[in-house]
């Protein structure tokens, strides 16, 4: 009965506009509509709930923001500790005891953190059954009920929760997985020109994708990445123990907004950047963007930059994917170094919006491989259904307001979308 899933998308990558993307699902009955972030980088899912302690009640989106009411719905339940979604997600929690709610505290690397307990409540989600054509499908899923925020919460940009596409079992994807409703393959096109795209569970039949090789063991989607090029000199990757460059791993995550890069890497990429304009003065803007004034086309002006991957996969990444317009003729950079590092101590590659966006990406999660290929996001993919072996055209959704309605705005309310960065746990 395994079937495929579509997933509406509103937002953007412009960290200018919106600045994520974001989709809507509907919890409880009666049913209520939330909006929340699409993050490959997160295992779970929270909204808002009821009387949460800081929570946003504003937001310059073109959405209502709503706050999950558990007595309201009469198919919703707390999970308590005694349970075993509980004990797989809290085994070392020594304090959860039977009879406890199950509680869940997640901190991003901006200082922002959620906290609550886990309910459980049914899920109604669009089933592709047709060309464009979908009809109902209902699971129970657990998810995150916050009850309490830190940090500044207060962005433009503020939505109801984030739906986590993680490996993890307590993502939206595995669970529905362990309900036998989908296989765990997923596919998202993030539109940067017009925003929006393409989300969707389910195989994809139509465009041909080439993929590589998840890193195993690793929390989030890692690929090894073999060389970085810019404009077709490569820069210098460290060296191994006979003097021969290392691979590095990249971590390919939805729910960030610019790209990370360890430091060395980012000094080479940023001088090879702007070679090409000695005369052109950098300055920094809200003390985190490099940024510069430019009157040309900057597709023109400034070098593609190429990421190569195990198995000859390449990912491209354009100027006007890199370089985002604040004002009239001021560009910013959308690279930056990198501000974690990965268990082994090293400095982590982290690969956001900027860098996924115009392309499609599918994750197979059940054989563990990854790809991509350049692809117009405001189209239509085919996507196999396994309960009918049917193929259908699965469309792309824009669910957000239109424009750049940020852009003579100071962009400090962007801090907590540009630098958030998932807790290595």
């Amino acid at each position: 009965m395994l079937g495929t899933v579509d997933f509406m998308l509103g937002g953007d990558s412009s960290p200018t506009s919106t600045a994520l993307y974001y989709t809507k699902i509907t919890i409880g009955n009666p049913p209520v509509d939330y909006h929340v972030q699409v993050d490959t980088g997160s295992d779970i899912v929270w909204v808002n709930c009821k009387d949460c302690e800081n929570c946003p009640t504003k937001t310059g989106l073109r959405i209502t923001l709503r706050q999950y009411d558990l007595k309201a719905s009469s198919t919703g339940t707390v999970i308590t500790c005694d349970q075993q979604f509980c004990t797989a997600v809290s085994e070392t929690n020594q304090n959860c005891k039977a009879g406890m709610n199950c509680a869940y505290t997640v901190t991003y690397g901006d200082g922002t953190k959620t906290e609550g307990y886990y309910v459980r409540d049914d899920f109604k989600l669009d089933q592709v059954t047709g060309n464009h054509q979908t009809s109902a499908m209902n699971g129970s899923i657990a998810f995150g009920c916050s009850t309490k925020q830190a940090g500044d919460t207060s962005s433009s940009q503020a939505i109801d929760g984030l739906i986590g596409f993680g490996q993890d079992n307590t993502s939206i994807i595995s669970q529905l997985a362990s309900l036998g409703k989908v296989k765990r393959v997923f596919s998202h096109c993030l539109d940067s020109k017009k925003g929006g795209g393409i989300f969707a569970i389910g195989e994809v039949v139509e465009p041909k994708v080439n993929k590589t090789r998840l890193v195993p063991r690793q929390l989030h989607y890692n690929a090894v990445m073999e060389a970085i090029d810019v404009g077709g000199k490569q820069l210098d990757f460290p060296k191994g123990i006979f003097g021969l460059p290392t691979s590095l791993n990249a971590v390919i995550d939805s729910g960030t907004t610019l790209a990370y890069l360890p430091s060395d890497l980012y000094k080479q990429l940023m001088d090879m950047i702007m070679a090409q304009h000695q005369e052109i003065k950098l300055h920094t803007v809200e003390e985190l963007f490099k940024c510069f004034w430019y009157s040309g086309n900057i597709d023109d002006g400034f070098p593609v930059i190429k990421f190569h991957f195990e198995d000859s996969l390449f990912l491209t990444v354009y100027p006007h994917n890199y370089l985002f317009e604040v004002k009239d003729e001021e560009y910013c950079i959308g690279w930056q170094s990198s501000v974690m590092k990965s268990r082994d101590g090293t400095e982590m590659t982290l690969l956001g919006d900027i860098v996924l966006s115009d392309k499609l990406f599918v994750y197979d999660i059940e054989n563990q491989t990854i790809g991509w290929t350049q692809y117009d996001c405001g189209s239509s993919i085919k996507i196999k259904d396994e309960k009918t072996g049917s193929v259908y055209d699965v469309a792309a959704h824009n669910i957000s307001s239109n424009g750049n309605w940020l852009r003579d705005n100071s962009v400090s309310f962007l801090l907590f979308i540009a630098v958030v960065l998932h807790l290595i746990a």
